[in-house]
């Protein structure tokens, strides 16, 4: 079906269906179970499927959106056989995911380079509680965009724990580009002005700052992250450009409350969702990007340098029903 066309190439395919295995087996093992020894889709059928989204961590009001778009379906076609709700399911679930996630990018580009942001640098804030992935997403990020051939410089603004400066500063040093950083207990928002500096006195194409991975207490932090725009929109007067949160998939509802908590302390632009690989819970990608309408644009399937992929929603859906 073209709808499900194959855009990534067949080893980053390869990878994407390894991570979600676990989801996938998970997954249809409890629905072969639910459907056995039904010749349609009847109201049983939807009862136990909604049950098993809701424990493969979809969520329960994705899940009802689903189950929604199912039954007008089944209304509609008045007959549907058992062996055709799983292309539907896949279809529906594309279709819920299309809502948010639109266009289908494949590839580390940033919108400078589509025309959408007017300035340079780009400047991407990404934040997260500790633990998620957050600095390796930063440093993978770093790797990806460098081999699509732009110049980054990283900003350690995370300056309340020493093992977040070095742990990026490590990074920084793996992928071979430049990273600005001060002692710890440093004023974040200082880092993140000279981080912008240095940047443009480079002439670089994007910066990527981290940020400080609390959530004991959202009025801080809200303040924090305030205050650290504030002051990069002195050099870069559209900064930041994005505003990414990093996720741990394998967390499955706990990413919903972490998703909550920082959506609610500052404007989220997009997600990356880390460690689908050995997971059981990759379902939490679909209920995330339903909930909170914010787009995921890249997930995270392995430990190595090459496994942080720009989310495709197609080629998503298209490993979970394989």
């Amino acid at each position: 079906m073209s709808f499900f066309k194959r855009i990534f190439s067949s080893e980053k395919k390869e990878t994407l269906d390894k991570s979600l295995e676990k989801s996938k087996t998970n997954f249809f093992s409890k629905l072969t179970k639910a459907v056995a020894g039904k010749s349609k889709v009847d109201e049983e059928v939807l009862d136990n499927l909604e049950e098993i989204l809701v424990a493969s961590d979809v969520g329960v009001n994705t899940t009802l959106k689903i189950i929604t778009r199912i039954e007008n379906r089944v209304a509609s076609d008045k007959y549907l056989g058992i062996e055709e709700l799983n292309q539907i399911l896949r279809e529906e679930i594309a279709a819920l995911l299309s809502e948010t996630n639109t266009g289908e990018a494949t590839e580390f580009v940033i919108p400078i380079a589509i025309g959408t942001v007017q300035s340079k640098p780009y400047v991407l804030m990404v934040v997260g509680v500790n633990g998620v992935g957050k600095t390796t997403t930063i440093g993978k990020l770093a790797y990806q965009f460098k081999k699509a051939g732009y110049n980054v410089v990283l900003g350690a603004a995370d300056t309340f724990r020493a093992a977040a400066i070095d742990q990026l500063q490590i990074w920084a040093d793996r992928v071979g580009v430049p990273i600005v950083r001060q002692d710890m207990g440093s004023d974040p928002a200082s880092v993140a002005f000279d981080t912008l500096q240095s940047a443009v006195a480079q002439n670089a194409d994007i910066v990527i700052i981290d940020t400080a991975g609390r959530l004991h207490n959202k009025i801080n932090l809200m303040n924090e992250l305030t205050k650290v725009k504030r002051v990069m929109q002195k050099v870069v007067g559209d900064a930041p450009h994005d505003v990414l949160l990093v996720l741990d998939g394998s967390t499955g509802q706990n990413a919903f409350e972490q998703a909550k908590q920082f959506t609610a302390a500052t404007e989220v632009t997009c997600l990356a969702v880390t460690k689908l690989d050995g997971t059981a819970k990759g379902g939490v990608v679909i209920g995330i990007s339903d909930q909170f309408q914010i787009p995921v644009k890249y997930i995270g399937v392995g430990e190595g340098i090459e496994d942080l992929q720009v989310f495709n929603k197609y080629e998503f859906v298209d490993s979970f029903f394989k």
